[in-house]
């Protein structure tokens, strides 16, 4: 018999198979994209919203169904899944309310009829969700509660699976991705909050770039006037990559693995040391417009700006968190850094340029949290009453960035400086001028504390397989259609296709690829606006 950890992430799932009576991880299966159309949580929240839940909620199960393809057991040896994600993800997957989390003001969650939203524990049948798409008839689903609506099992998980629950020094754990998810603790308080950094924060977004997968850069270091790159292996290690002149391109020395594309870590990195080198004299300006770390795998000044966009929310919402609470920045004893782009950045260039508080005396790196806590709920369902007993003790405040003033004066600092080149003498300027303290210089030394080397510390006896294409498509009627193509030729992703069929017209698109509400370049560019993303209905496959 097995069980399933399952790990619903903004960006892409994560799952693995685990032998329950061994104990052992058998095989772990990746998604190379998220299968609603977004850069992150608020797109995926507008296509439900907009699409419709029930949509959205199908594509999640077909995708989460071509994992379980993947691993290659009868669904009858299936005993448990139990899943992880932040509450949009979890809500879509078990397909209940979600209004409430895209309306915060009561009145206008009153007038749609909704009210008194639980997000509680849940044990109950696989086929209640999966009944006609992969039955199994023996196996129950685990869902762990959230501490409030808006802070999920994910929020949960990154406390529970370091030991940032236990500290008693004030401390902040982050879970990186394309929905930062944070938690600041001072004494018995912790205040949670989270920032949506977008897709760039893991390497999407980037006309390179690529989710952490084998032979993806996650890190870039210099040797000499050289420049060696770290490449993820088959089992997601990071190895010695080739040597690089990242002004011509050219390759001082191969190695066994070559480059797809870089991480969002990789960027960070990249940014870092050409600051670090001064190829960077003024942000977002690189040299020639550029830096050439291999064949087809070129860093652009836009590159820059979108990650600038990712590390200034992530920084403006550090800070914001720090001084909402009362508490002085030089208190800050711990920051801890969960997930993909927490376990492969270097801490070091992370905190010197923004993504971690620079002056935050240790700094702790863990994996995956969230699949961590999954796995833990699937091999021993008992566990679950520790977790509702601990969610239940944990005093949460929550701290929305969306109406922080605070957050917004911050931001405005943080893309000034990366899309402007604003030196800090301003940046401090304008920080005295919006009443916010100055934030303390860089500590030259810090404690860096990693935990594991790779985002999945055990990928299992049978290894990692990937979905590299979760191959469903979005269909859409297209009556005014004059075929020209436009809608085509505008989408950066090439995810839309205008097709006959029967003698109608229909516009095709890649859901995986999708921009979603963060583009809609294919609703804005057709002349006849005859594209509408809101009646899109998913595509039956062909026999």
């Amino acid at each position: 018999m097995y069980v399933i950890a399952l790990d619903l992430g903004t960006s892409g799932f994560r799952s693995q198979l685990i032998d329950f009576k061994k104990k052992a991880t058998v095989k772990t299966v990746i998604t190379m994209g998220h299968p609603l159309p977004g850069g992150n949580v608020m797109d995926h929240l507008d296509f439900a919203i907009n699409t419709g839940a029930d949509v959205a909620h199908k594509l999640i199960i077909e995708t989460v169904k071509e994992i379980m393809l993947k691993f290659d057991v009868e669904p009858s040896e299936i005993q448990r899944i139990a899943v992880c994600g932040n509450p949009i993800q979890l809500s879509l997957f078990q397909n209940i309310e979600i209004r409430d989390l895209a309306y915060a003001g009561k009145n206008k969650q009153a007038s749609l009829g909704v009210k008194d939203v639980k997000r509680d524990a849940r044990i109950f049948p696989a086929n209640e969700i999966f009944k006609g798409i992969y039955e199994m008839d023996n196996c129950e689903i685990i869902v762990p509660p959230a501490i409030k609506h808006e802070i999920g099992a994910d929020a949960l998980a990154m406390m529970l699976e370091t030991d940032f629950i236990h500290q008693a020094e004030p401390c902040l754990v982050t879970d990186y991705g394309t929905n930062a998810e944070m938690a600041l603790k001072i004494d018995d308080r912790i205040i949670t909050a989270s920032a949506a950094a977008g897709p760039a924060i893991e390497g999407q977004g980037i006309a390179c770039g690529m989710l952490a997968g084998p032979g993806a850069i996650s890190d870039v270091n210099s040797e000499g006037k050289w420049w060696r790159l770290t490449v993820l292996d088959e089992t997601m290690n990071p190895i010695k990559g080739p040597l690089v002149d990242p002004i011509t391109g050219e390759c001082i020395e191969g190695c066994m693995v070559l480059p797809k594309g870089i991480t969002g870590t990789g960027v960070i990195s990249t940014i870092a040391l050409a600051l670090k080198k001064g190829l960077i004299e003024k942000l977002p300006e690189l040299p020639n417009g550029e830096l050439i770390l291999g064949d087809s795998i070129i860093i652009t000044n836009k590159d820059v700006e979108e990650v600038g966009k990712a590390i200034g929310a992530i920084r403006a919402a550090h800070m914001t968190l720090l001084i909402e609470s009362g508490m002085k920045y030089e208190d800050l004893s711990y920051s801890y850094m969960s997930g993909a782009t927490g376990t492969y950045v270097d801490a070091d260039k992370a905190r010197h340029i923004g993504s971690v508080p620079g002056f935050s005396k240790g700094i702790v790196q863990f994996g995956n949290t969230s699949i961590g806590l999954a796995r833990k709920l699937a091999i021993d369902r008992s566990r679950l009453d520790d977790v509702i007993a601990i969610a239940k003790k944990i005093q949460a405040d929550h701290l929305m960035m969306a109406t922080s003033e605070t957050f917004k004066d911050i931001y405005v600092c943080e893309l000034s400086t990366w899309q402007h080149g604003m030196p800090k003498d301003m940046y401090d300027q304008m920080l005295e001028m919006y009443g916010i303290p100055v934030f303390p210089e860089d500590l030259k030394e810090v404690e860096i504390q990693k935990r594991v080397s790779r985002d999945i510390d055990d990928v299992g006896s049978q290894g990692l397989d990937i979905v590299k294409d979760i191959g469903i498509t979005l269909e859409a009627p297209v009556e005014k259609c004059i075929l020209c193509h436009k809608c085509e030729k505008e989408c950066p992703e090439d995810a839309v296709e205008i097709v006959e069929k029967n003698g109608a017209r229909f516009a095709n698109i890649d859901s995986q690829h999708c921009l979603g509400t963060s583009c809609k370049r294919c609703e804005t560019i057709c002349p006849e606006q005859t594209m509408d993303h809101s009646i899109l209905t998913i595509k039956e496959k062909s026999k």
